[in-house]
């Protein structure tokens, strides 16, 4: 089994430069629900493009028992045309 302590120590391993992805990662893991949600590039950075459709998937459809009705617009007055 892995301890904490045995994490640690392979952490003092890791380049600095590689800190902030490893940081990044060790907080993902504070909330396991959003890791379905996540999707981590090569890089540690989340790509934007991927976050749109992320976004789209989740709430695509979110008002299909309740759509969004355009009402009665009335009666426009009649104006001059324009020469």
């Amino acid at each position: 089994m892995i301890s904490r302590q045995l994490i640690k120590e392979e952490i003092d391993k890791v380049q600095d430069g590689y800190l902030d992805v490893l940081y990044r990662i060790v907080k993902v893991f504070e909330y396991p629900e959003r890791l379905k949600d996540l999707e981590i590039d090569r890089l540690g950075e989340r790509n934007e493009a991927e976050d749109w459709r992320l976004f789209l998937d989740k709430y695509a459809g979110c008002l299909a028992n309740d759509p969004i009705e355009r009402g009665n617009q009335g009666q426009f007055e009649t104006r001059e045309n324009l020469e």
